[in-house]
């Protein structure tokens, strides 16, 4: 009997670059890998289906129907936080997915089967950073077959990676979670999504372009942490302005509380919300991390919330398998 282990580290995701109706391709999703928090499963080779976890036992019945094996047990070592911002729903379901074709001795094809696991329907990063890790640009979807109304379950195929590089391995992400209300996910997450596609302004797109082509994919190939920190950050803000109605300002509360209080730490850069919050991001490196980490510790204080701070490396390398008997 094969046991299989898979890790994945958590993503950020910065934004798309564009949720305009009047540009030829949607969404193009831009984040990075991280080492951590981590999620971590095991599985093996069983009759049925079988977990403890109502959504991990979707995501193995989703996994063995897609690989066409008998049946997976899985256990679930390590969490992500869920509906913060960190992709759990992705590099869980993956994490799944490849746990249960290794148990079975199959060699797990990811970006094939992630639209029969539910994902990638929108942004391809976390898919992306999963495979390999890195900061990541997607192509997005040709916006003719992606209008107002989501796609059938599965009728997709994952956007692929238009830009790929990794990043200085002393850079430090520092992460955020306040005690707060999940963001939005399943069909709210759709509906507020498709409302602000509705709206979008195409020019803001155009803005965004800009600042990718000219500022980040530079900034992030020589590895400058200052120029990189402001791009993302740039792009955090342009798509707030897309978001401002689905969730009441440019960041939601209380992201935009932290946002602004850590804006002033004079060691951090590229402060911004992670898709739909509340987790807050920055830039920093291993020299300052500390300074950052109080920064952080503060900015919650300081504004009446309670939470954690992680200080993550980024991630070079995507998921990680073990397999034994």
């Amino acid at each position: 009997m094969t046991l299989a282990t898979v890790s994945a580290g958590a993503r950020l995701h910065v934004g798309f670059q564009n949720l305009s109706l009047a540009r030829r391709r949607l969404y193009g999703g831009i984040g990075v890998g991280l080492e951590e928090p981590r999620v971590t499963v095991t599985a093996e080779p069983a009759a049925g289906v079988e977990s403890d976890d109502s959504l991990v036992r979707e995501y193995a019945s989703r996994a063995v129907d897609a690989l066409g094996v008998s049946g997976v047990a899985v256990t679930v070592e390590e969490r992500l936080p869920r509906h913060v911002g960190l992709g759990s729903g992705t590099q869980l379901a993956l994490s799944v997915l490849v746990a249960t074709a290794r148990a079975h001795g199959l060699e797990p094809r990811v970006r094939a089967h992630a639209p029969a696991m539910g994902r990638g329907g929108r942004s391809g990063v976390g898919v992306a950073t999963f495979e390999d890790g890195g900061f990541v640009v997607d192509a997005g979807h040709p916006t003719n077959r992606f209008t107002t109304e989501p796609p059938a379950e599965g009728d997709w195929t994952v956007p692929p990676v238009v830009a790929r590089h990794d990043l200085p391995d002393d850079w430090r992400f520092l992460v955020v979670v306040p005690e707060a209300d999940p963001g939005r996910s399943g069909t709210d997450e759709d509906a507020s999504m498709r409302t602000v596609v509705e709206r979008a302004d195409p020019a803001v797109a155009d803005e965004i372009a800009g600042v990718v082509t000219r500022k980040l994919l530079p900034a992030a190939a020589e590895g400058r942490l200052e120029a990189f920190g402001n791009a993302i950050a740039e792009i955090g803000r342009k798509n707030g302005v897309w978001y401002t109605d689905a969730q009441g300002g440019v960041f939601r509360p209380p992201a935009g509380t932290l946002v602004e209080t850590l804006e002033e730490c004079p060691v951090c850069t590229g402060i911004g919300q992670s898709s739909w919050g509340p987790v807050v991001y920055g830039v920093t490196d291993r020299d300052h991390a500390d300074e950052a980490e109080t920064a952080a510790r503060d900015a919650l204080s300081d504004n009446g919330l309670e939470g954690r701070v992680i200080l993550a490396a980024p991630d070079a390398t995507g998921a990680r398998v073990r397999s034994g008997h």
